[in-house]
């Protein structure tokens, strides 16, 4: 049933389902234009906090997001050119690609970005993945807690494996990754580091041969650019060099042309 409705017909059930689903924006005027109505359906479920949707308006939106993910194109390993000893550089939207794992720059609450069209990649990977992959981190979340306490955070450095529901990626592997308040020091840089590191055997552990990472700890984390990314190539290479054969190729996600520079800079 589903097959029969075009985008725009699942944009505007999906758009009502999900005033309803918040109670609170339920008489919420929708806009008559496609863009109006992506923006507040993209709103709705940033703030939506983790709980049941019935399973009719999940299977729609999975329909919508894949939809969305062919119009957007999805980029396969083989259209991204090796620069180096299995190392990659993609400029563009994460999201985009079919790579078996795909790297988040998570918080310690590991439930994505709840700011309404925030442009962080921990807001574009839930909002492409679907509902489903914020219901699976507070889920794992809940286990954690159970262990460990009610007031348990993911620690930083410590990568958490989840399904990736409506993206093209395989999984996605969230990370949360040091903060920079005031200046940087050997522990926060050592940090940074783990983070690859970790991510990296998480991957050889769950047999994932090709990874992309975001810039982790960049943007609101204030970690500089350059050497975020000099820390970056330079643990990738050690662990490859450490574990040959392991991987078949990791892609250094940038957005900005200033961290393509720098990367382009590192793997000469």
């Amino acid at each position: 049933m589903n097959e029969k409705m075009t985008q725009e017909q699942r944009l505007d059930y999906l758009v009502e389902e999900f005033k309803t689903d918040s109670v609170q924006y339920k008489n919420l005027q929708t806009p008559v234009d496609t863009e109006g109505k992506r923006r507040i359906l993209r709103s709705l479920m940033n703030i939506r906090m983790p709980r049941r949707m019935p399973e009719r308006v999940l299977e729609v939106q999975d329909e919508y997001l894949k939809g969305r993910a062919d119009e957007k194109g999805i980029v396969q390993l083989n259209d991204i050119p090796v620069i180096k000893d299995g190392m990659s550089i993609w400029q563009g939207d994460i999201t985009r690609l079919a790579v078996d794992a795909i790297v988040n720059a998570a918080n310690s609450q590991m439930l994505g970005c709840f700011v309404p069209m925030h442009t962080c990649i921990d807001n574009c990977i839930h909002t492409f993945a679907g509902v489903q992959l914020r219901a699976e981190c507070a889920r794992r979340m809940q286990q954690l807690r159970i262990l460990y306490g009610n007031d348990y955070e993911q620690p930083t450095a410590m990568p958490m494996l989840t399904e990736a529901y409506n993206l093209p990626a395989g999984k996605v592997i969230h990370i949360v990754g040091p903060i920079v308040d005031a200046q940087l020091t050997p522990e926060l840089e050592k940090e940074l580091a783990d983070c690859y590191w970790n991510v990296l055997e998480m991957c050889a552990l769950n047999n994932l041969k090709s990874v992309a990472f975001c810039c982790i700890s960049t943007g609101v984390f204030h970690f500089p650019n350059a050497r975020a990314a000099e820390i970056a190539v330079r643990t990738v290479k050690e662990w490859l060099s450490a574990h040959p054969g392991t991987m078949d190729r990791v892609i250094f996600n940038v957005f900005k042309e200033e961290d393509r520079a720098y990367y382009e800079a590192e793997l000469r």
